[in-house]
């Protein structure tokens, strides 16, 4: 145990790395987060385009006990907007289907056939999912190649803008097979995750995702540095407690803190780590999804969160979110284009990008649609595809943590709960006990999946 205060230096203020501060002064050990932008909340950005709130990254979040908890400790709980409940579609065979995440939706859909259906109902009996598998392998065998072509492909790879045929299940199914075998049924387990686990319902702020994070760099100024990037990573050179740490280089300073956490991209965690954790060099080879997102005004007035486009028709679009009807944001809908499938196209110009989106939006609905902005995200999406075999032979000095959603779950509430199990873990270390009151790792875990 430290003899002198400890000090964990966190690289990013993403949502990972202001919850992890949040954890770590409720545990009360000092911290420093080191941010490279000017804005808190890495792949979490909103901004005001024309009166509408666009989200250039997570469309939502859920509602599960950490992200309420952190939404209570910065001071915006009472600006959270949890969605109406509706329904997930998927556009096949020419028409919009209901997404057979329930009961009801399961006998009301069109998406399958009653053979479809019958071949899905079956799902129980089959042999589990194995890791060995891609995730195309597990759901055709498990659901039937109807189902995954209507149903279970295009709404799990919209997560990630993949192609399940290129994801091995190891990786992109590692949470989903744990609950197959809690279920008993792949199928079950399935539904809950994309209905939000039933107990979470999706979520946003009165101001977008973003007021969220920014309410936590707020809340946490003086544990947070803006404009400040960490250029590298080296072994301390001073004794703090009797043992090294590290140094967190920055343009004119420096940090010198006993653990590091790393929280950025790949790529950039590689470049950073080179040094000190020559295995990450493997990190710059995990392959990300390249998307762009054009924001439409339409008098649609579907219900429901969205739809994805089934495979094999003949459109560009890989989905789009129906932020109208999810958050009563007046006429705004989310189109997502590129993905895995099509990632040239996100090099397409704002106007190829609109006239795509809007077209193929009519289309779909039947309704017309004009361009409020179009955006991209750089990186984009972890691809969870074959490239993160090289995330094997992955090893790290001690006290140098990556807690990222490229090495763990991607969405809001696993980077939460990850932060939160990291900080118990450098509390038992730090003071030999759990902080008093605190949740412990497997609780939070149950809780917020």
């Amino acid at each position: 145990m430290h003899q002198s205060t400890p000090r964990v230096g966190i690289v990013g203020a993403g949502i990972t790395g202001l919850a992890l501060t949040h954890y770590l002064a409720e545990a009360g050990i000092d911290s420093v987060a080191l941010e490279a932008t000017d804005e808190p909340g890495g792949v979490i950005t909103s901004r005001v385009v024309d009166g509408h709130v666009l989200e250039v990254g997570p469309q939502r979040m859920r509602k599960t006990p950490g992200v309420t908890a952190l939404a209570a400790a910065a001071g915006v709980e009472g600006d959270i907007v949890e969605a109406e409940d509706g329904d997930l579609y998927v556009y096949a065979g020419g028409t919009l289907g209901e997404g057979p995440l329930s009961l009801r939706g399961f006998l009301r859909t069109d998406l399958l056939s009653w053979r479809g259906k019958a071949r899905l109902l079956a799902e129980p009996l089959t042999r589990p999912g194995h890791p060995a598998e891609s995730v195309e392998e597990v759901f055709t065998r498990k659901f039937g190649r109807e189902a995954y072509e209507r149903f279970a492909g295009p709404l799990y790879g919209g997560i990630y803008g993949s192609d399940p045929a290129e994801m091995p299940a190891a990786f992109a199914l590692e949470g989903l097979l744990e609950r197959e075998q809690e279920e008993g049924s792949l199928l079950r387990a399935f539904q809950k995750r994309l209905a939000g686990g039933g107990t979470a319902p999706p979520i946003s702020f009165e101001r977008g995702n973003q007021q969220l994070p920014d309410a936590l760099a707020a809340t946490y100024s003086g544990r947070v540095e803006l404009e400040s990037p960490v250029t590298n990573i080296e072994p301390g050179d001073s004794v703090r407690g009797g043992e090294d740490g590290y140094r967190l280089e920055t343009p004119g300073a420096g940090h010198e803190v006993d653990v590091a956490v790393v929280t950025t991209p790949a790529s950039t965690t590689a470049e950073l780590l080179g040094e000190v954790a020559p295995s990450t060099s493997g990190l710059a080879d995990l392959r990300y999804n390249p998307l762009a997102m054009v924001f439409m005004e339409s008098p649609y007035d579907g219900a429901g969160k969205g739809y994805q486009v089934g495979y094999g028709e003949d459109l560009h679009t890989l989905g789009v979110t129906f932020n109208h009807s999810l958050f009563g944001r007046e006429g705004l809908y989310t189109a997502f284009l590129g993905g895995m499938h099509d990632p040239q196209l996100v090099e397409a110009g704002d106007e190829r990008l609109a006239s795509i989106a809007t077209g193929e939006f009519e289309r779909v609905t039947g309704a017309p649609a004009s361009v409020v902005d179009v955006a991209r995200l750089d990186p984009g999406f972890p691809a969870w595809d074959d490239s993160w075999w090289g995330l094997e032979d992955l090893s790290l000095p001690p006290d140098l943590f990556l807690a990222t959603n490229y090495t763990e779950r991607m969405g809001i509430p696993s980077r939460v709960r990850e932060a939160r199990q990291l900080a118990e873990q450098l509390a038992d270390r730090f003071t030999d006990r759990t902080p008093d009151g605190a949740v412990t790792g497997t609780e939070q875990a149950a809780a917020d999946d």
